[in-house]
């Protein structure tokens, strides 16, 4: 082998010549990036908002790229933000279970196709039973933006059709900044209806909200026993009402990360800014000058800013602030960024092909949970 080949072309080579020799190894590599591959949702209600969200990390220092994302059956929908990820970059397959349309029993296995580095498909299963005897109105407990300190109340209807004893016993939450029970509001032969009522404690911590409560209900059957409702919303820091107002800013994610360059490599990244109330990002300015980041001109509750690192010949880890001010003005902003450089591989023979980090963003960072 010719001795300029870069180390990176070492490894594509191996890995390419060990997918072709042995072509399960060829999946395993895909594979490897989810934490899991299947996932049941149990029994749920007639209407219900039901999701779940396959995570893939890229644990390789090649970028991963997703090309699409199907589905075998029409009851669940396959989605996706980000296509390119950089080392260690994060995102989420999220299967979508239509339970408007769809009755019963069904199975669905998702297909993740891979190009990058290296052709490979990963099957994802999702399993679930759409009840036709129980009906959520709405679709979800959806809280919106609140802000922190102020307490909200949320009502669903749960309307059931069958037996006449049949009852909802209690609800279920592991999160402690809910409280949730139910009010009987009609029994009348097999039909019953009850309210649900959420409440949000005003003292819930920053962030965002994705979950389930479960219904507990008397069905003799384990699986039919606890029905799933889908709980979000996203808490911001509420603005003081003192005569100098201070206007707190959410910053997701944190830290942002900007994965692995080399020397002399570029990388853009985007920052998540949320607000109380709309706002303008007035200036964006980092201690450590090789990064860069965006501002806002328009008035807005949230706020999509690129950051951009532009490596030199210093390599590691650099990790470093971005000071941010908005109109209403307030205490500044900071968030934290990191991003690890290595050293350019040097002695091959052509340049290297590899996009650099800045020519494919993310289209957008969405703050996790």
């Amino acid at each position: 082998m010719d001795k300029g080949i870069s180390k990176t072309a070492c490894f594509a080579i191996v890995l390419l010549l060990t997918a072709i020799v042995a072509p399960g190894f060829g999946q395993q590599w895909a594979e490897d990036m989810f934490g899991e591959r299947s996932h049941d949702f149990g029994m749920v209600a007639r209407g219900a908002k039901i999701e779940h969200r396959f995570v893939v990390e890229n644990v390789y220092e090649e970028d991963a790229r997703i090309v699409s994302a199907r589905s075998s059956c029409g009851c669940t929908t396959p989605k996706f933000s980000n296509k390119i990820l950089k080392t260690w970059d994060k995102t989420e397959i999220v299967a979508v279970l239509d339970t408007r349309k769809f009755l019963g029993q069904k199975d669905a296995t998702i297909t993740v196709r891979f190009d990058l580095p290296f052709p490979a498909e990963v099957q994802l299963h999702v399993h679930a039973y759409i009840r036709s005897n129980v009906v959520i109105q709405p679709e979800a407990v959806l809280f919106s933006t609140v802000p922190q300190g102020t307490a909200v109340r949320q009502k669903l209807k749960i309307s059931y059709a069958g037996r006449s004893d049949w009852a909802i016993d209690g609800v279920l939450t592991d999160n402690p900044s809910l409280a949730a029970h139910v009010v009987e509001t009609r029994r009348s032969g097999g039909l019953v209806d009850y309210d649900l009522i959420v409440d949000l404690a005003a003292d819930a911590p920053v962030g965002y909200i994705r979950e389930y409560l479960l219904l507990v209900t008397n069905d003799p059957q384990p699986r039919a026993s606890r029905v799933p409702v889908t709980v979000e919303g996203v808490v911001v820091p509420g603005a003081s009402t003192e005569e100098s107002e201070v206007f707190a800013i959410t910053v997701r994610p944190d830290p942002l990360l900007l994965g692995v360059l080399e020397q002399g490599g570029s990388a853009t990244r985007r920052l998540v800014l949320l607000g109380p109330k709309p706002f303008k990002v007035v200036s964006a300015t980092c201690e450590d000058k090789r990064f860069t980041c965006g501002t806002s001109e328009s008035s807005s509750e949230r706020h999509l800013l690129p950051v951009t690192f532009t490596a030199d010949e210093e390599t590691g880890t650099i990790n470093s602030k971005i000071l941010i001010t908005t109109d209403p003005g307030g205490k500044p902003v900071e968030a934290a960024v990191q991003v690890r450089v290595r050293a350019e591989e040097t002695g091959a023979e052509e340049p290297d092909t590899e996009e650099p980090a800045s020519e494919e963003p993310d289209d957008e960072s969405s703050p996790a949970p």
